[in-house]
């Protein structure tokens, strides 16, 4: 018995049989992962022909056809749920972070991921964010200092976890810290932060931070926010809004795979 494949495709299709399917998106959305879908389609075969009828970040209708493959029919169908998996996920988190960007025109503020990612697919799911619209934040522990508060309680304050970091980083890596209170924000901005993530602050609250830092350093608020909450929080004058439920709780979109006649 075979170990590996798809059985059934092997006993219904034949070898030699070739055919046409196309990717059918069935709802509103930002589509997403293209590329992605073609090299799934090269990966199970090389002869495949995938034609993208859409770009990533294209806003489709429902009853949109973004791709067409051509080729071994055994093939096509092999990868078809690989590549719906990719599609309907990336055009989710794309259709979300272009549903959290709209609903923040006018207002000067940006929206950005954050690592809250699915394991193995963070580099794709950023890149679905861009194609929404929004933009990253940081890919890895390796890009940027970010002080959080369990960095601060293991070092004492802000303003040691802030030295700290500026004596162990390079001159090009900017220093952000989390603040919960109005105290923070002082003891941030007095230590030098370039950036103050203004976390789970109350709306009068963060209008006031933003006052009292006054261009001093980059703003961005995060913690629980929904785009229900989106507009009125970047209202306070905060620059960037860090959303972790672009990527963990975006939902797949619906899209298929129909083979149609050649």
């Amino acid at each position: 018995m075979a170990s590996a494949g798809d059985v059934t495709t092997r006993a219904l299709i034949p070898g030699d049989a070739v055919g046409v399917a196309e990717v059918l998106v069935k709802e509103p959305m930002v589509i997403a992962g293209l590329g992605v879908a073609r090299r799934v389609f090269h990966t199970v075969d090389g002869e495949l022909l995938f034609e993208e009828r859409a770009k990533d970040g294209e806003r489709c209708d429902a009853g949109r056809v973004v791709g067409r493959v051509r080729g071994a029919l055994r093939s096509i169908l092999t990868g078809e749920r690989t590549v719906l998996n990719f599609l309907q996920r990336l055009s989710g988190v794309a259709t979300a972070t272009s549903e959290a960007v709209r609903s923040l025109e006018g207002t000067g503020c940006r929206v950005l991921d954050t690592r809250k990612t699915t394991p193995g697919w963070r580099a794709l799911e950023k890149e679905a964010v861009r194609a929404g619209g929004g933009f990253n934040h940081r890919y890895g522990l390796y890009d940027g200092v970010l002080i959080k508060d369990n960095h601060i309680e293991a070092v004492g304050s802000i303003a040691e976890a802030i030295r700290r970091a500026r004596a162990g980083a390079h001159h090009l890596i900017k220093v952000e810290v989390e603040v919960e209170d109005l105290a923070g924000v002082e003891e941030a901005l007095a230590a030098g932060a370039d950036v103050l993530m203004l976390d789970n602050m109350d709306l009068p609250t963060m209008r006031e931070a933003v006052t009292r830092i006054g261009g001093r350093a980059i703003t961005e608020a995060s913690g629980g926010l929904t785009r229900e909450k989106l507009r009125e929080v970047a209202l306070t004058g905060v620059d960037y809004l860090s959303m972790g439920a672009l990527t963990h709780s975006a939902r797949s979109m619906d899209i298929s795979l129909n083979v149609v006649p050649a």
